[in-house]
């Protein structure tokens, strides 16, 4: 966030109508396929095996038998942790676990032994192992790791997110990756499209409705789209784990607070359902400019439904439709004689903001042969933010409501050619904004006003992408995604993407290169006026602008960004006692031109998207995840030291208004890269989920963050190299069974309560505080129906 104290535009709904209508067809990211060949201890293949897949957490199963030479395909698998079972006669039924991931295609080969007179079958957790078929970094989260992690099934937490994945962060209120926050939401590989970044605070999914969370971070191939910073494939609850059941959570805790719902599914052979209602509320809400908390209470309610309909062994149906609703007032410093009130001053503010989304996605997979799955799915999205302030608030009473509409949809065909996996599919939204910025000084120091404005825009975007794999031991990436932005001005983009996977015999070491151009569209602007000014602006529009150029700023037409990816990393899979531990090391560095920011218009509170001349985002990553350990539990690392950079001047969106030739001009910028304000140089967390006698479980979490680079917020006791003090956290949580069916657990997050100054932007309440300790009981209890 940058604090700045130093047209109508054109309907294309037609953009949406030539997405629907144009007969395209690309591969929905989070299903993939299965090969594998089955053969005899001579190696020679066995024709009719029977194969069987089941989900690890649910119902979900599918079948096939060997053909001649012993080979067998399953297509339209979703992601996450399976076992695969093969019986043929006068053999013994092995069975084997393993991970899927989005957009891959395992070939695995398959011993049979010949059978014995007596045989037993046992079943290990999944053993991770190095992927060859992808070059991009990618982290796994199951809703066991959402369950038992502290604090994470909360509703608006990010901690499935920032205790699993490097270089992932909160800092004012806000999820950071990679050095950006333009963040990307799939649920069922769907996209659900938001171009407003950093206005919004409530979560975009409850943990509670996530089946499996896969986080990409990054060298995407272009089937994937464009927010660099990190993609979010949400596999939500289907109903497949669910036999006529319902479960009730029930929590309590310090502040008041309680995380609740209730949901319930069911399932059939063909049809499977998963619905949830939930609720929650805190006088404990957003990060708090100082240690204490006033004002700060927040609440929410939600709503979640997944349908799936096999109607066919070829054709599969889905429906996902979420709504949620969520409150939040905006903390304060009541001392004005503090030193943050000395720079923002927030004692007299009494602002809160009210929050809506709403999301349906409709999915039709068609598998046309085992090598050729085609999917079509339109989509909708509402997503609204209203800020609103008490009309006393001094010095200036502002409000802010903004709504915004969109409506599209995707389509796919993922077929396979020899030793090639080709994707090619559209991807479309049109887009509708409707803005009011209005505000009262009471101070007399500007005329009030009330603003209302609007802006419509379109995207369009095209991929072809090739997966070619010449051996078993090497993956050739290619792909290019085009991308067109259709507003009050237009933008194309061409970028192309190039990645290799190469695995080491022996020791089975995976590295990794990617080289990859990205385009985001721009967010809408509707407040802006003058010479840039839409086709429905007015003479009383230009009070917003002329407000801002009273505070040294103004408004400029904000373009896309445009970011050039270079990465290289490396699988390591431990051999020997500490098989089934899996070490990936990954080094990116992203380059930025009108790199997508927010700021304020003086002390507003209220977030404005900006550009930003260039950026530079360079890191080392590192991930550590184990086996279940001796079956008592499983270890997770998450390390990333991080330089993230600037340069140059605010280019779109509010810029700096004024003079800036000289050091001694407000808006001048020195030459060359300075810090982020969210530059976070080292960022760790370890955990730990133990399993307990008795059904019992524990786990812990330990965080560490060597601090934000804000500049310095108090003269009198400065940080060293304009870094913001470095805060760590531990975080506990404690369960178990009580009975089959009920299940209750304790947890603690940040148990010394040790209070750090984590940001100094004027965002929602100006100065942030982490999070206090809080404390809360949880209750689960499943049930039939």
């Amino acid at each position: 966030m940058h604090a700045l104290a130093r047209k109508h535009l054109k309907p294309i709904g037609f953009l949406l109508l030539v997405c629907l209508l144009q007969p395209s067809t690309a591969r929905a990211t989070v299903f993939s396929q299965l090969q594998g060949v089955v053969h005899d201890p001579q190696h020679r293949p066995l024709p009719g095996a029977h194969i069987t897949l089941s989900a690890s957490h649910s119902a979900f199963t599918q079948s096939a038998d060997t053909n001649a030479e012993g080979a067998f395909t399953l297509t339209s698998i979703p992601l996450g942790d399976y076992t695969v079972t093969i019986s043929h006669a006068g053999f013994d039924t092995l069975q084997q676990p393993f991970t899927v991931l989005s957009g891959t295609s395992p070939v695995l080969h398959f011993e049979l032994q010949l059978g014995k007179v007596a045989q037993t079958v046992t079943v290990v957790a999944p053993i991770q192992a190095a992927n060859v078929g992808t070059v991009t970094p990618t982290t796994l989260v199951d809703r066991t790791d959402i369950a038992e992690t502290p604090g994470a099934d909360r509703t608006n937490s990010m901690a499935m997110i920032t205790d699993y994945v490097p270089g992932a962060c909160m800092t004012h209120d806000m999820l950071h990756m990679r050095g950006g926050h333009q963040l990307d939401w799939q649920i069922d590989g769907v996209e659900i499209p938001n171009t407003n970044i950093a206005s919004n605070l409530a979560a975009q999914i409850d943990p509670k409705d996530i089946d499996y969370l896969e986080v990409q971070r990054g060298s995407y191939t272009s089937d994937i789209g464009d927010r660099t910073y990190g993609v979010f494939n949400v596999v939500p609850r289907s109903g497949f784990e669910r036999d006529r059941q319902a479960e009730l959570v029930l929590s309590a805790g310090n502040f008041l607070q309680t995380n609740d719902q209730v949901n319930l599914g069911d399932h059939t052979a063909k049809f499977a359902w998963y619905a949830s209602l939930s609720g929650n509320r805190s006088d404990y809400g957003l990060a708090p400019p100082i240690a204490q908390i006033f004002h700060d209470a927040a609440n929410g309610y939600g709503g979640f439904a997944s349908l799936i309909y096999n109607r066919t062994p070829k054709d599969q149906l889905r429906l996902i439709s979420l709504a949620r609703g969520d409150y939040f007032q905006i903390p304060y410093d009541p001392n004005a004689g503090d030193f943050e009130n000395q720079q923002y001053n927030s004692s007299s503010l009494r602002d809160s903001q009210h929050e809506s989304d709403v999301a349906d996605a409709f999915s039709w997979l068609h598998t046309f042969n085992p090598s050729t799955v085609v999917q079509v799915s339109p989509f909708y999205h509402y997503n609204s933010v209203d800020y609103q302030a008490n009309p006393n608030d001094n010095p200036v009473s502002t409000a802010y409501d903004r709504a915004s509409t969109y409506a599209g949809a995707q389509a796919s065909i993922d077929t396979e050619v020899a030793r090639n996996t080709i994707q090619a599919g559209i991807y479309s939204f049109g887009q509708h904004d409707n803005d009011l910025f209005a505000a009262i000084f009471n101070d007399g120091s500007f005329s009030n006003f009330a603003n209302p404005a609007s802006a419509s825009a379109g995207v369009i975007e095209e991929y072809v992408s090739d997966n070619f794999k010449p051996t078993s031991w090497l993956t050739l990436i290619a792909g290019l995604r085009l991308a067109h932005f259709q507003s009050s001005f237009s933008e194309n983009e061409i970028d192309p993407r190039f990645g290799i996977a190469l695995r080491v015999p022996k020791i089975d070491w995976v590295f990794r290169a990617f080289y990859g151009r990205f385009y985001q569209p721009p967010p809408l602007l509707a407040v802006q006026c003058g010479a840039s000014a839409t086709a429905s602006a007015t003479p009383a529009n230009c009070a917003v602008e002329s407000y801002a150029v009273n505070t040294g700023a103004s408004f400029a037409q904000l373009h896309g960004e445009r970011d050039e990816e270079h990465q290289f990393g490396v699988q390591i899979p431990l051999p020997g006692p500490a098989r089934g531990w899996l070490i990936d090391i990954d080094n990116f560095k992203t380059r930025a031109d009108n790199f997508l920011d927010h700021s304020n218009i003086g002390e507003s509170s209220i977030y404005f998207p900006v550009t930003v001349q260039g950026a530079l985002i360079r890191a080392w990553e590192l991930t550590l995840r184990s086996p279940r350990i001796a079956h008592f539990g499983q270890a997770h690392l998450a390390y990333s030291n991080q330089i993230g950079e600037q340069t140059g001047a605010i280019t779109g969106g509010l810029i700096c208004y004024g003079p800036s030739q000289l050091p001694t001009d407000p808006c001048y910028v020195a030459p060359g890269y300075s810090p982020l304000d969210h530059d976070q140089r080292d960022t760790l967390n370890l955990g730990f989920n133990a399993t307990l006698p008795g059904h019992a479980y524990a786990s812990a979490n330990y965080y560490f963050g060597s601090g934000f680079h804000n500049g310095d917020p108090d003269p009198a006791t400065p940080y060293p190299n304009q870094y913001l003090p470095c805060n760590t956290t531990v975080d506990l949580a404690a369960g178990k069974a009580i009975t089959e069916n009920i299940t209750a657990s304790f947890t603690a997050t940040n148990v010394a309560n040790r209070r750090t100054l984590l940001d100094n932007s004027l965002t929602f309440g100006g100065f942030h505080y982490n999070d206090p300790r809080q404390l809360y009981a949880e209750l689960r209890y499943r049930f039939k129906f």
